[in-house]
């Protein structure tokens, strides 16, 4: 697990295709029951009426358990269209076209969704690849029903028995049994209803059913079945008598709320300064969680109904503050994104992913809502929380994204568009796709040369970028010059006595030492190495990396002895500095461990390797690249030492992991495969 330098753009910053998002296509086609005799219109439009709040509610359970499932918008959007009611039966090629996409790409797609479902259903994992979306499809349509799951007569009325004291029901049962069917034997409905019922202790049942009846021809005359307000159950009733019991504070936030996405809303009122402010939240919450409308999961996250969020979005729609209140939504969830930093730490990302569901609802939504820029802003920091841990396919719609809007907003000329450029670029070169960076990282190249000159030091950041594709590409006599080049430019600029020139002295080594110029790597490393002791001090995490990378050297040339107390005082500084629980400490971990290996220890070696791939998961989770690179590196050690059972799975395992992130071109890929196909003929020829 190499270590990578890191860049000095300061202005790298972090979409789909042609600059918009896939939005969630919840529309559907009517479809009509053949007639067995006469039906009258009025009976037609009942059913039709009926037909349509059907696929509304499965379209609707869609799109949450696309949210749930943090689903990319490309996977998103073929699920939504593989699953949707009107095109079950339609060809993956027919699904393809209508999506303007490929077959193997939505192909791709829908085997990532079904990893994602997997991932939390173990039984879904087990499927042979011909049954899988059949099978997901099974598990969909039962958690769906059980959902919306309609009760029996004589358990809708033990459910309300068990909300409302059993002496009124007593008092009137002909009226509790009329009101559950008037219900439609949902439990939501129920649900609402008995908390209702709870806060009006003298209310009669049949008053409340008359009530219940007046909301219904109230709704039928105003709604035209166009929305679940008729809904026959009686659902939006219910929900019209507990909304009139909020007051104005709690119906705000209740409509606010329904701005958010499908799944847990992390919902804090300490923080803020404004004492009342404070107060009415908690209050709203209090009121909201008292009739049913809000559930509490569990400290501080809460959750909305399917069905009540769209009957608040209802409300809110009709209001004169909707505009207001988007605007609000999207303007926190822009100060929620601002925390997200370029390189989140684990412990970042543990705080933000709670929070992502909703950004990504106001990116996809409500975007109209935000300007130009602050959207610019949104899709960056969206961009850089996938990318940190490595998840390139979920940030790579958004920094497309960011390209075309700063493009469109700002024109080509423009230091923006050059900094996004170079992020697209960025993201391109880390999964391997050279030939889509180096074009960007050209255009980047040529636009600061026009906008600020030959001698600048952005300049220089753009052709350290460019020498670094070519580099990769193993093209070193067309990296060297431009590395040199950089070099020369950073001592001019800023003098010999800077992190950047320690940075550029590190990247020539690099290429020299790619060369086999060892014996010119050598010096350069060491130049920097003091370099970095001078301007920071020697306990720096700058330091221990160009300690790791000189031991690296001393490795290749066969100098182990000297390389390891370098590589032992690299894990040690790590440690003191990030603390055990650091990813830099899994890559000093590796790095003496395949020193260990290199040189026989291979007991050493297998503790280190595994310490390395525990830490790994631990911070990465267990689909990261370098997770799949601490595998490949376990694995090769058992291969090495002959016991093929506890490589196989390892291989198995890191390959499909770089298949899954990477992509199968990516050069880490392509090595972890060679390892494994190697070890395959080894073993079992």
């Amino acid at each position: 697990m190499s270590t990578k330098l890191e860049t000095s753009d300061s202005k790298a910053q972090m979409a789909m295709p042609n600059g918009k998002p896939l939005l969630l296509n919840v529309s559907m086609k009517m479809v009509f029951l053949p007639q067995r005799g006469k039906i009258s219109k009025c009976r037609q439009s009942k059913i039709k009426n009926k037909l349509y709040k059907l696929f509304m509610q499965w379209a609707n359970f869609l799109a949450k358990e696309a949210a749930t499932h943090s689903l990319s918008l490309k996977q998103t959007a073929a699920f939504i269209k593989y699953f949707k009611t009107e095109n079950l039966g339609k060809s993956e090629a027919k699904l393809a076209s209508e999506l303007n996409v490929d077959v193997a790409a939505f192909r791709k797609w829908m085997s990532e969704v079904y990893d994602k479902f997997a991932q939390n259903y173990p039984e879904l994992a087990i499927s042979n690849s011909r049954g899988k979306l059949k099978k997901l499809q099974a598990y969909l349509s039962a958690k769906h029903h059980s959902e919306l799951d309609v009760l029996k007569p004589l358990a809708a009325m033990k459910l309300l028995k068990s909300l409302v004291v059993r002496e009124r029901l007593q008092q009137e049962p002909w009226v509790a049994r009329r009101i559950c069917k008037f219900l439609g034997y949902l439990p939501l409905a129920l649900e609402l209803v008995g908390r209702y019922l709870d806060k009006m202790p003298d209310l009669s049942l049949e008053t409340l059913l008359n009530q219940l009846e007046k909301k219904r021809l109230e709704h039928e005359a105003v709604v035209n079945g166009n929305s679940l307000m008729d809904y026959e159950s009686g659902l939006a009733e219910a929900f019209e008598l507990s909304w009139e019991q909020l007051d104005e504070n709690a119906q705000g936030f209740g409509c606010l709320l329904s701005l958010c996405a499908l799944t847990d809303i992390p919902l804090s009122v300490e923080t803020r300064e404004d004492d009342k402010k404070q107060q009415l939240n908690q209050k709203a919450i209090g009121d909201l969680l008292e009739l049913h409308l809000l559930q509490r999961e569990s400290k501080e996250i809460y959750r909305l109904n399917p069905l009540i969020r769209q009957l608040f979005q209802m409300k809110l729609d009709k209001s004169s503050e909707a505009d207001e209140a988007k605007t609000k939504f999207a303007a926190m969830m822009l100060e929620v994104a601002k925390l997200i930093p370029q390189q989140p730490t684990p412990e970042d990302i543990l705080n933000l992913t709670p929070h992502i569901p909703h950004i990504t609802e106001v990116a996809t939504h409500l975007s109209q809502y935000l300007g130009d820029k602050n959207l610019i802003t949104l899709f960056t920091k969206l961009a850089w929380f996938y990318q940190g841990q490595g998840l390139y396919q979920q940030a790579e719609p958004w920094l497309q994204q960011c390209v075309e809007l700063t493009q469109n907003h700002l024109g080509l000329e423009h230091s923006d568009v050059v900094a996004n450029l170079n992020n697209l670029a960025g993201l391109y070169e880390s999964t391997g796709r050279y030939s889509e960076a180096e074009p960007l990282y050209q255009q980047a190249l040529e636009l600061r040369k026009r906008l600020l000159g030959d001698n600048h030091l952005d300049v220089a950041t753009s052709l350290n970028n460019l020498a670094r594709i070519y580099e990769s590409t193993g093209r070193y006599s067309q990296a060297e010059p431009l590395l040199e080049q950089v070099l020369e430019l950073r001592k001019r600029l800023l003098g010999g006595e800077h992190t950047d020139v320690a940075t550029s002295l590190s990247y020539l080594a690099l290429l020299y030492e790619s060369t086999g110029r060892y014996s010119e790597a050598e010096p350069l490393y060491q130049q920097a190495l003091e370099l970095w002791k001078r301007l920071v001090g020697e306990e720096h995490p700058h330091v221990a990396t160009t300690l790791n990378n000189l031991a690296a050297l001393y490795c290749y040339t066969g100098r182990y002895s000297e390389a390891e107390p370098l590589l032992e005082q690299a894990l040690e500084l790590r440690k003191r500095l990030l603390g055990e629980e650091h990813i830099d400490v899994g890559t000093s971990l590796n790095n003496l461990a395949q020193l260990y290996e290199s040189t026989g220890r291979f007991s050493k070696a297998e503790l280190l390797y595994q310490q390395a791939l525990e830490l790994s998961k631990r911070l990465l989770g267990d689909n990261h690249p370098d997770v799949a690179i601490s595998m490949n590196n376990l694995a090769a050690l058992y291969r090495n030492t002959r016991r093929y059972r506890k490589a196989k799975p390892l291989f198995e395992k890191a390959l499909k992991i770089c298949e899954r992130i990477l992509g199968v071109s990516h050069p880490t890929t392509m090595t972890v495969r060679a390892n494994y196909a190697s070890f395959l003929k080894e073993a079992y020829h």
